[in-house]
Parts: structure tokens; C-alpha cells; sequence
């Protein structure tokens, strides 16, 4: 009877044992599996994910592990390939951009310096003005460029404060009146008379709003209008601004590039659009800086409007 007993403990641990064996042995197969494969999708760049059916609760925990490794990595690729797309772009952008100005500058200093005396004097008075206009253009964008470089790496410092925001659009569509006006532009305005506050910083508003009213202005004047309206929500927690258009707009293949570096509509290349493609990039960097957001809408000639929304300060 003990015997038979022991017999029996004997074939069941032997059995337990070769149990156990087995699922050491599958448990390598699987990790062996999951090394090779793992290579091959690191060596080839593939988008591969690792499938694999086990019934070890551990080994799947790792495959899910490594599979959210592998999709962000792939993120990462894709990623990178557009920041190096983007890169060829803003310097074939900015060589274009600097390389113009600076060709009409030195067109015009050879033509100086080849002068015998022969050349008028009001002549010369106008190719040294546009001389040094086209070198101030070079500034500004240089200057533009290192505000950029500045926000994005959290270099420039914005101060927030109480900031009456519809106080700051009246005073930005002023500075703006004129030329609207000599443009022929009609101009509606929606601001209410109650102050509508925000904590955020005048002069990074102000220079928001006038690049979006300069961008509308050189975009948008085909429509005649150029509007601007503010209002709050009526749960109080946000004020929203609106710079809007019934210009040729922005197609909506593009519109989710338009606050991109460099990104500038074919039409700013020529000379009646001078834009260097980095107003909405600056303007989209102070907005976020703010605490704000800022969205596009467009249906070229009906309507294009930049919407800013920050939350409102009640006090």
C-alpha cells in the first residue's frame, strides 16, 4: 500500500516536473521568437508589431510593452522625417528670402560704385533709400528669426498680468485704420464696452493681433472687409477674439500648415507679398504662451477667420 502510494507521488511530481519543463522550453521558443523578430524589425525600419499567442501572463505583459516601444519609435521616425522635411524647407525659404534683398543691395552698390559722376544726384539719393530699406528688410527677418528661436526654447520670458483685452484690439484696429481705409476696405468692429480681462501680456497681444490683421489685410482685401470681434462666453470662463476676412482665403489642403515655420501661400513669393512665413508661427508660439489657442477656419471668399481664445480673468 505505501508503495503503491509513493509510486503514485513519484508520477506526479515527475509529472509536474516535465510540465514545468515543457513550459520553460515554450517560454524559450517565445522570448527566442520575440529577439529574432524584434532584429529584424529594428534592422529593416519596418512597422511591424510583434503577434505572438502565449499563455504565459508575463510574456504577453512584455509583447504589449515592447509593442507601445515600437509604436512610439515609429511616431519618432515619422516625426523626425518631418522635422527634416521641414528643415530643407525653412532654409531654401530663408535663402530666398535673404538672398532677394541682398541681391538688390549689392546690384545697386556696384551700380554706385561704377558711377563717374554722371548720375543724378536725386538717382543716387533713391537707390541709396532703397539700399538701406532692403537692409532693414534683412534685419526684421533676422530679428523675427531669433524671436522665433527664442520662444521655442523657452528663452524669452513673457510677464503675465491683467490685461483688458478688448482695450488692446481698439487700440491695434486704430493703427490699422488708415490703411484700411486707403485701401478702400470697409471695417467692422464688435467689441463690447464692458471690460472683458485676461492674465496675459499687452505687447505679446498686440503684436498677435497685428500680425493677424496684417495678414489679413495682405490676404484678405480682395473681399473688402476686414473684421474684428471680441466677446466672452457665458459661462464666464473665456474671451475670444476673431480677426476674419472674405478674401481669396486659405484651401483646405493647407490649412493645417499655415502656422508652420517658413509656410507662406505661393502668392507671398511674389512682390506684392512679402511675407516670410514665420507672423503666424510667432503668433501661434506668444498665443500658446498666453495659455491661449488660436484655430483657422476658411471658405476662400466667404469667410477666413483666425479665432483666439484665453481664459478669462474675473476680477
Amino acid at each position: 500500500m505505501i508503495a503503491a502510494l509513493l509510486g503514485v507521488i513519484i508520477a506526479l511530481l515527475l509529472a509536474v516536473i516535465g510540465w514545468q519543463a515543457y513550459r520553460l522550453r515554450q517560454s524559450a521558443r517565445e522570448l527566442q521568437y520575440i529577439h529574432g523578430k524584434l532584429d529584424r524589425i529594428v534592422e529593416t525600419g519596418s512597422h511591424e508589431r510583434l503577434l505572438l499567442f502565449s499563455e504565459h501572463p508575463e510574456i504577453r505583459l512584455l509583447l504589449a510593452a515592447l509593442n507601445r516601444l515600437l509604436d512610439a519609435s515609429h511616431r519618432g521616425a515619422v516625426e523626425r522625417a518631418q522635422l527634416e522635411k521641414s528643415m530643407r524647407n525653412m532654409l531654401a525659404n530663408v535663402s530666398h528670402d535673404l538672398k532677394t534683398p541682398l541681391t538688390v543691395v549689392l546690384g545697386y552698390i556696384e551700380t554706385l560704385q561704377q558711377d563717374q559722376g554722371e548720375m543724378p544726384e536725386a538717382e543716387r539719393q533713391q537707390m541709396l533709400e532703397t539700399i538701406r530699406r532692403k537692409a532693414e528688410e534683412v534685419i526684421a527677418l533676422m530679428n523675427r528669426f531669433f524671436d522665433l528661436a527664442k520662444l521655442e526654447s523657452g528663452d524669452k520670458d513673457i510677464p503675465l498680468s491683467k490685461v483688458d483685452v478688448g482695450e488692446v484690439c481698439r487700440s491695434n484696429i486704430l493703427a490699422f485704420y488708415d490703411l484700411l481705409s486707403a485701401k478702400g476696405s470697409k471695417v467692422e468692429v464688435e467689441i463690447p464696452e464692458e471690460p472683458l480681462y485676461m492674465m496675459g501680456n499687452e505687447e505679446a497681444l498686440t503684436r498677435v493681433l497685428s500680425n493677424l490683421i496684417s495678414n489679413s489685410i495682405a490676404y484678405g482685401d480682395a473681399g473688402g472687409v476686414l473684421g474684428l470681434r471680441v466677446y466672452g462666453d457665458q459661462e464666464g470662463r473665456q474671451v475670444t477674439v476673431e480677426v476674419w476676412d472674405r478674401g481669396k482665403g486659405i484651401p483646405d489642403t493647407q490649412l493645417d500648415k499655415v502656422f508652420e515655420r517658413l509656410y507662406t501661400l505661393e502668392d507671398s513669393r511674389n512682390r506684392f507679398y512679402q511675407g516670410s512665413g514665420l507672423g503666424l508661427t510667432i503668433t501661434k508660439r506668444l498665443t500658446e504662451q498666453m495659455k491661449g489657442r488660436i484655430t483657422l477656419d476658411s471658405k476662400p471668399y466667404v469667410k477666413t477667420v483666425f479665432t483666439l481664445t484665453f481664459p478669462r480673468l474675473n476680477y
